[in-house]
């Protein structure tokens, strides 16, 4: 039924679908027949026309599956935020005063404040509109700013800032970061300047949701003031225990991502579990009934998630969690494929739309290995040997067990006389008992791991697909830090409401939960740092993933129903479609016989690359972390990684995996800051570097290439370079020796791109300064350009009329930020590119744009529909260059 549903909703997410669903009263056909059809399922199936029945009520599961994303797919209303935005009845571009309620506690972070806003008013011209949404308000602090006034939960709360819709990359592959916070409720983003600019209008009604609220600020508080000697262990922990991960910050996360144990900072089933098992075990220790202990265990979970946030992961691993104890009260047997497909449908039923996110879709995969896979083969293999341990000494059980275990049985009570002839008669029971326990505790490890193990092979396609990363070391990894979960999330819960009653006994505690809070993470690193345990590729075709599945579903049923056959041949299929996936065999995506460019939309910041003719690679800057603009925390929050987030997802988007070089046009952050990433995430064989210049963030990333061997080379004014015939110059900056200080825009490496009649001009933040010296040195015909990237994002400073004048370009691309706090590009530019006559491309609008050229055309497209920001007239077009005739553009369909 769950599959059937899911189906459904699937179906009905297609376009064609959508249209036919459109009339409301096909919509209501649907709904009768629906509701038909569930009715003679069971009509037949009491019947025993089983087969039949069970046709028929699938059918109805799917239509109601269909039904339920096109209820739960309705337009935004009216009155919210980004409808209000999207049909320019409310405009962001300046300040403007809100209202609305507290969600939560102000949340603390590392760099400030965090507030979560649910908007209800909002004065826009001189009027008062009503509106619905959510906001994430962002306050820096410092030593010398003024605190935030005191604010809890459900406070009515009124402020000014300039809000803005949530910042995304226009590339392919791209993380899609406003869709992401939209599931969490948030719609715009905005930063409040000064805490003046925000006051309590009215206090918090009386609510159970917003007490919650404090006492989820309350143990955070509490978890901080234990730890306050291991801020590292507390963050961690805070991760762990309460589902926060804002003080975890990417050097200690990195190790859990590359060995396939981030699951243990991200509050689900692992935690869920972990948390139930104690709490059945302490029942069992007291020896209430089962009832009671269900009861008890079902209300303390019930009272964790309300803690915690009712965030989907969470109540899926509760809903689980309830679901088997439910099973158990009523003394039925567990089937884990029943029960995970039971919570799923509960799930989808309320809310159709997590069929699509990556966190509902890794979570059941994670239930289908465990229970389709892992343990119908434990079951046949290791698991009669453990049970075969429970009274291993009564001769009287031996009956109940098949014959290899009762061997097993009669070995160790043999091992336990043998020992008594040659140990001391106090020894002996003791000995046989310890040699017992080590052969229970080694099938239990042995389980952890083929746990481990299916896990990895099981979501391999997925976790290659949505995070290209390959984690060998996993199921080493696991050994030490489910174990490791299992006992800091019992214990750090007992230590929080230790705080409650007696704070001594909460420090006592706070003692080995911070040693083993360290201990995991100093395993974690070693085993990530191990050469060779986690490598980066890109996703695989989805003719591998959906053979993969395929063969995956095989296996589980051949492991069911006892088909031995079939399960070689799946499990060979499998198996060879698992190491299609992890090698990537597959030759990256460019065209032959032309010359690729992209300019990638990395926000503030430049990144460009570029393909040869015969493949060959050249990544011409990364970006940078990004900031909230404006505000005292620029410094301290970067913000998300272009080079992970942005121009590695869309390197792999192409299928590719090394670089041949990647350029640094100069050491300012918005060009080098996602460089770290590239470094790690590809194989890259040079990179090239201007002029010296005195920055700590250079210096790191030359020593990291030197790490991966990676060669330097200097490249200054004068060198030239020949690939695939295409000719390469690199036109500025002069050469200098030593230390040449701080990094100025105008040391930015300028390159010069030629193919057959066609040439691309890649300037990097190059100003007026460079661009004179650039002409005193340059005759005109080897400064010509079709394609020119404006320099320094679009500034009043660069592109002079001089220099457009002498590069005649054709097309001017724009690399910046959305509402970038520099107001780039400036007026004053773009009215120069408009009387040039000159096509303008803006990253911050069209998103990544691509030109392609065999020699003789061009080719032109874009992320999202090119913007004909201004046309080529006969006044204003520059001429073209007495060696290029005109070619027109030819423009292709936008790629999204």
């Amino acid at each position: 039924m769950a599959a059937a549903f899911a189906g459904g909703i699937a179906l009905g997410h297609q376009r064609f679908v959508v249209l036919f669903f459109s009339s409301a009263v096909v919509f209501c056909g649907l709904l009768i027949a629906t509701l038909f059809l569930l009715l003679l399922g069971i009509l037949l199936a009491q019947r025993n026309c089983l087969r039949i029945a069970t046709a028929i009520g699938l059918c109805g599961w799917m239509i109601a599956g269909a039904l339920a994303i096109r209820l739960a797919e309705q337009p935004l209303p009216a009155q919210h935020v980004l409808s209000l935005t999207a049909h320019q009845m409310l405009e962001l571009q300046t300040p403007l005063h809100w209202r609305g309620r507290l969600r939560d506690e102000p949340q603390r972070l590392p760099w400030g404040y965090g507030l979560d806003i649910e908007l209800s008013q909002v004065w826009f011209q001189g009027r008062t509109l009503p509106i619905t949404g959510g906001m994430r308000l962002s306050y820096g602090t410092d030593e010398a700013s003024v605190p935030l006034p005191e604010l809890h939960a459900g406070d009515a709360v009124e402020f000014t800032a300039r809000a803005r819709l949530p910042e995304i990359f226009r590339d392919d592959g791209a993380f899609d970061r406003r869709a992401y916070l939209a599931q969490q409720g948030v719609h715009l983003v905005a930063t409040l300047r000064a805490a003046q600019l925000i006051e309590r209008a009215a206090p918090a009604p009386v609510s159970a949701r917003f007490w919650l609220a404090r006492v989820r600020a309350r143990l955070r508080n509490e978890l901080d003031s234990l730890l306050s000697d291991a801020p590292d262990a507390a963050g961690l922990l805070r991760a762990m225990l309460l589902g926060d991960r804002s003080f975890v910050d990417r050097e200690e996360s990195l190790p859990f991502q590359k060995t396939g144990t981030f699951h243990v900072l991200v509050v689900a089933g692992l935690h869920v579990s972990a948390l139930a098992f104690f709490l059945y075990a302490c029942g069992r220790v007291f020896r209430l009934s089962r009832g009671l202990t269900s009861l008890l265990t079902l209300a303390l979970l019930l009272a964790y998630v309300a803690v915690v946030e009712q965030r989907p992961p969470v109540l899926r691993a509760a809903l689980m969690a309830a679901v088997v104890i439910f099973g158990r009260m009523l003394f039925r047997r567990l089937d884990l494929l029943n029960s995970a497909a039971v919570a799923a449908l509960l799930i989808l039923a309320a809310r159709p739309q997590e069929l699509f996110d990556s966190s509902f879709q890794l979570s059941f995969l994670a239930m289908a290995c465990i229970g389709g896979l892992a343990a119908p083969w434990l079951d046949r293999t290791v698991e009669p040997y453990a049970r075969a341990l429970r009274g291993w000494r009564d001769v009287t059980r031996d009956a109940a067990h098949e014959p290899r275990p009762i061997q097993l049985r009669l070995d160790l009570r043999l091992l336990e006389r043998w020992l008594a002839a040659r140990l001391p008669a106090k020894m002996a029971k003791p000995a046989g008992g310890g040699a017992v326990a080590l052969v229970r505790v080694s099938f239990r490890v042995w389980e952890m791991f083929v746990l481990s193990l299916v896990l990895q092979l099981g979501m391999l396609p997925m976790m290659a697909g949505q995070f290209h990363r390959i984690t060998m070391a996993g199921p080493v990894a696991n050994l030490v830090a489910v174990p490791l979960t299992g006992v800091l999330v019992p214990l750090g819960f007992l230590t929080l409401g230790a705080t409650l009653v007696f704070h001594g006994a909460a420090r006592v505690l706070a003692w080995p939960l911070a040693w083993l809070t360290h201990a995991m993470m100093h395993a974690v690193g070693w085993i990530g740092d191990l050469p060779h345990g986690s490598y980066r590729i890109p996703g695989p075709p989805w003719w591998a993933s959906l053979l993969f599945f395929a063969a995956f579903a095989l296996v589980v049923a051949a492991l069911r129903f006892a088909g031995r056959r079939m399960m070689r041949g799946a499990l060979a299929v499998l198996l060879g479609t698992a190491a299609v996936i992890a090698v990537y065999p597959f030759a990256p995506r460019y065209t032959p016989g032309a010359l690729e460019l992209t300019v990638l939309d990395v926000g503030q910041g430049d990144a460009i690359f570029v393909v040869t003719p015969r493949g060959k690679t050249m990544l011409i800057d990364a970006g940078g972390a990004r900031s909230n603009f404006g505000s005292r925390m620029e410094e301290k929050h970067s913000g998300p990684d272009p080079g992970e987030d942005a121009v590695s997802p869309y390197l792999w988007s192409r299928g590719f995996r090394r670089l041949d070089v990647v350029a640094l046009t100069h050491a300012h952050q918005d060009h080098i800051g996602g460089m770290t990433a590239i470094l790690d995430n590809f194989r890259v064989g040079e990179m090239w570097i201007g002029r010296e210049e005195s920055s700590p963030a250079l210096a790191a990333l030359e020593g990291q290439a030197q790490a991966k061997h990676v060669a330097i080379v200097r490249e200054t004014r004068g060198a030239k370079f020949d690939w695939d015939d295409v000719r390469g110059e690199v036109l500025w900056p002069e050469a200098a020796g030593g230390d040449d200080g701080a990094p100025q825009n105008n040391d930015s490496l300028v390159l010069r791109l030629v193919y057959g009649r066609k040439a691309f001009l890649l300037p990097g933040d190059a100003e007026k300064q460079a661009e004179e010296h650039i002409l005193d040195e340059t005759s005109d015909d080897s400064l010509r350009a079709d394609v020119l990237k404006a320099g320094h994002h679009g500034s009043k400073n660069s592109t002079m009329p001089e220099f457009l004048k002498k590069v005649q370009p054709r097309v001017v691309i724009i690399s910046a930020g959305e509402n970038n706090p520099y107001g780039h590009p400036s007026p004053e530019l773009l009215e120069r590119l408009q009387q040039a006559g000159v096509r303008i491309l803006r990253t911050d609008q069209d998103g990544a744009v691509h030109a392609l050229t065999n020699g003789e055309s061009l080719e032109v497209s874009c992320y999202v529909s090119c913007t004909e920001t201004a046309k080529l007239t006969p006044s204003r077009a520059a001429p073209p260059a007495s060696n290029a005739p005109e070619v027109p553009d030819q423009e292709e369909q936008p790629k999204d």
